[in-house]
C-alpha cells in the first residue's frame, strides 16, 4: 500500500557545474569536460561526453584522465556555482508554495492540493521552462506521489527533460529498475543484494519484510518500503542561514597557547559538523579573541568553499597565530563561519583527500547518535575532559 497520496516535484540541474562553465564559455559546448581539484582530488562533475568514456563524479581525477585523456579539466568556480544556484532558488521561492533545497543543484516542491486551483503537472512544467529561460541552465524534473519516486523519475528523465509517474503506475514503474536506481541503496548494499540474487526492485519486492530485517537489520525495513515506492519523508521548508558561530568565555583568564589551540580544534569540529548537517559549505572564516582587559580583536579570511575540518583547522589556527601576538591573558575566544552556500561536502571541489570524506561521515553519524563529544581529533578531545587552566 502506498501512503496517503501527495504531489511532489523534484528538480535537478543537469551536470550543474558543467552547465555553468559552458554558460560562461560556449567554446566548451560538446567537448568532454571534467571539473574537480588537483591530481589528488576527485571529479566533482563531468559532462555527458566524458561519461561515454566511463568517467563519473567522485572518481579520482588521475583515473578519469586516464579514461578520457583529451577532456578539458577545470578546477571549478564555486562563486559562480553558488550564484547560479541562488538565481534558481529565487525563481522557485517566488512561485512555489513549499520547497526544500536539498543541495546546491536540486529542489523538492510539495504541490499537494494544487490541482484544486491549477493543473499541478502543467504548473510544474511551466516553472521548469521559466528556470531554463531565465538562467540558461538545463534542468530535469520528476513529478510523483513522494520524494523517493519523484527523484527516481528525475534521474530517468535526464538529460533536460521531465517525467511524471502517477500513483497507479508507481509499482510497475519501479519494478524493472536496478537497485542502484533507488536513493539510499548504495553500492555496498546493492552488491550484497546482488550476491543474494536480488538485482532488481521487482525481485526485492518478493522478499518478505521479516527476512529482509533478519538479513540486514534496520535497513531491511527501509528496503521493504522503498521497493514498494513508500516514502513518508516531508518536504522541509528551506531557510538560508547566514552564519554559524561559537565562542567560549573562560572561567579564568588564560595564556596557555596549547590549551587555546586545543579549544579551537574542538570548536572547528563543532561548526564543521553543523555545516555538514545543514548541507552547506563556507567561504569565509573569522577568529575573535578578547583580552583580560576586555579589548576585543578579530581577523577573517576568505577560503575555498569547504566543510572540511582539516581545511578549516589550518586557516583558523593561522588566524589565531596572527591575532594573539601580545602575551596577555585571554578571557574569550570565538569562531564564526560566513559566506555560506548550499552544497554537500562530497561536492567540495578543493578536497584533495576523498578518504577524508568517509571519515567525516562516520564521525558525523557517531555524533548524531551519541552526542558531539563522543568523537573528535586528538588535540580537540582534550577539551572534553580537561578544565580550563587555573592560575594563582
Amino acid at each position: 500500500m502506498l501512503e496517503q497520496q501527495r504531489t511532489i516535484a523534484h528538480y535537478d540541474l543537469d551536470t550543474f557545474f558543467v552547465s555553468v562553465e559552458r554558460k560562461k564559455d560556449s567554446r566548451l559546448d560538446g567537448k568532454p569536460l571534467m571539473i574537480g581539484g588537483s591530481e589528488r582530488g576527485v571529479v566533482a562533475s563531468c559532462s555527458y561526453e566524458a561519461r561515454k568514456f566511463g568517467v563519473r563524479s567522485g572518481m579520482p581525477m588521475r583515473v578519469a584522465k586516464q579514461l578520457c585523456p583529451y577532456a578539458v579539466v577545470i578546477s571549478g568556480d564555486y562563486e559562480a556555482y553558488s550564484q547560479a544556484s541562488k538565481e534558481v532558488r529565487e525563481i522557485v521561492a517566488e512561485k512555489a508554495p513549499l520547497f526544500e533545497q536539498a543541495s546546491i543543484d536540486e529542489f523538492y516542491l510539495d504541490l499537494t492540493g494544487m490541482d484544486r486551483f491549477f493543473h499541478s503537472t502543467m504548473w510544474a512544467s511551466e516553472l521548469r521552462q521559466r528556470i531554463i529561460h531565465e538562467t540558461g541552465l538545463p534542468i530535469s524534473m520528476g513529478l510523483s506521489v513522494n520524494k523517493l519516486v519523484s527523484k527516481v523519475a528525475t534521474n530517468l528523465a535526464k538529460p533536460n527533460n521531465l517525467l511524471e509517474v502517477k500513483s497507479e503506475v508507481v509499482l510497475p514503474f519501479l519494478a524493472p529498475l536496478a537497485l542502484r536506481a533507488i536513493p539510499a541503496i548504495g553500492p555496498k548494499l546493492s552488491q550484497q543484494l546482488a550476491y543474494l540474487g536480488v538485482p532488481t526492485v521487482s525481485i526485492l519486492r518478493e522478499i518478505p519484510q521479516v527476512l529482509l530485517q533478519r538479513a540486514f537489520g534496520k535497513p531491511g525495513h527501509m528496503l521493504y518500503q522503498k521497493a514498494r515506492g513508500i516514502d513518508s519523508s516531508q518536504v522541509v521548508p528551506s531557510h538560508q542561514q547566514k552564519s554559524i558561530s561559537t565562542e567560549r568565555t573562560f572561567r579564568e583568564d588564560t595564556m596557555d597557547i596549547q590549551w587555546l589551540k586545543s579549544l579551537l580544534t574542538s570548536m572547528v569540529e563543532k561548526v564543521a559538523h553543523e555545516l555538514r548537517q545543514n548541507r552547506q559549505l563556507t567561504g569565509c572564516v573569522s577568529v575573535k579573541i578578547r583580552y583580560a582587559n576586555f579589548e576585543t580583536v578579530s581577523k577573517q579570511a576568505k577560503i575555498p568553499f569547504t566543510a572540511s575540518d582539516r581545511d578549516l583547522m589550518s586557516k583558523v589556527l593561522a588566524l589565531f597565530d596572527k591575532l594573539y601576538t601580545r602575551r596577555i591573558r585571554l578571557r574569550l575566544i570565538g569562531l564564526r563561519l560566513t559566506k555560506l552556500v548550499a552544497g554537500s561536502p562530497q561536492l567540495d571541489l578543493f578536497e584533495p583527500y576523498p578518504k577524508q570524506l568517509g571519515l567525516y561521515q562516520t564521525m558525523d553519524r557517531l555524533k548524531q547518535k551519541y552526542g558531539q563529544k563522543i568523537v573528535g581529533q586528538g588535540s580537540g578531545l582534550r577539551q572534553n575532559y580537561a578544565p580550563a587552566p587555573q592560575f594563582d
